[in-house]
């Protein structure tokens, strides 16, 4: 019996790959800080849909997450054929202003928890010779982002390192893709002063949801949802560097000072 591991599976976009996954059949592995929450979500999930639900309450930003959840896998002896990395928060200000160990702990969960949880599931994926994974960065993983630095980093390595190991793995049976949604309507960020508009879109959860499990289950590379997003990403290739970050840095800056006042 295979499993279909959901990572950031209380809220937001990940709470919506739980639903879908379960009305589409996956037997679900759910993991995220707040166990009270997975435990309602998978008793509303199992009453509609006959599938197996696992519960395993993990913080990823802590050292040993990636080693904790395997070890809970290995030991139930359950099979993962797919896995969504959703978990993340997000980080903004000043960079010599935001706290280092939030930080850390954004660094500890996108750049070492999730792919070492993927270092320790590939073996098993290659013995079936299939497997998916997918990786929720950003649309910001294509530009330098002034006050939210770490974050638009760290989504940047995710995204370079899905591509690359999707490369790896042609041929194989696996297939890697990253998921890059926009602006997007959910508790994730606080997104209170951001506005509905044509250059700054917000998408629903449930939609973004959708576009990524459609993506994900054909192997697509690289999924970014949105009409929108995808012409942004497309332009990026023909502006100037410096010129990205001077924008990307003064739409975030704006942002802040809108929440402030």
């Amino acid at each position: 019996m295979c499993y279909t591991l959901i990572t950031g599976a209380s809220s937001g976009i990940g709470y919506e790959f739980t639903k879908i996954c379960a009305r589409k059949g996956h037997n679900l592995i759910l993991v995220a800080r707040n166990g009270t929450k997975l435990q309602q979500i998978a008793g509303e999930l199992q009453q509609q849909y006959p599938v197996k639900m696992v519960i395993i309450p993990q913080d990823l930003s802590e050292p040993d997450a990636a080693d904790h959840i395997f070890k809970r896998i290995h030991n139930e002896s359950l099979t993962v054929e797919n896995l969504i990395n959703n978990a993340c928060f997000y980080i903004r200000g000043p960079f010599m202003d935001t706290p280092w160990e939030e930080e850390l702990a954004l660094i500890q969960l996108q750049c070492i928890s999730q792919i070492k949880l993927i270092k320790l599931l590939l073996p098993d994926m290659k013995l079936m010779g299939r497997g998916r994974v997918l990786n929720v960065c950003s649309t910001g993983s294509f530009v330098p982002g002034p006050f939210n630095a770490i974050y638009c980093a760290a989504k940047s390595f995710l995204l370079s390192f899905s591509e690359a190991l999707g490369e790896e793995l042609k041929g194989t049976g696996i297939s890697i893709s990253a998921l890059c949604p926009g602006g997007t309507n959910t508790p994730f960020q606080d997104l209170h002063s951001r506005k509905k508009s044509l250059l700054n879109p917000l998408m629903e959860a449930s939609k973004v949801a959708e576009i990524g499990y459609r993506g994900f289950m054909r192997g697509k590379r690289v999924i970014i949802p949105g009409q929108m997003n995808n012409l942004q990403v497309f332009a990026l290739r023909f502006l100037p560097r410096r010129m990205i970050t001077r924008l990307s840095g003064k739409a975030v800056y704006q942002s802040i000072q809108t929440t402030q006042t």
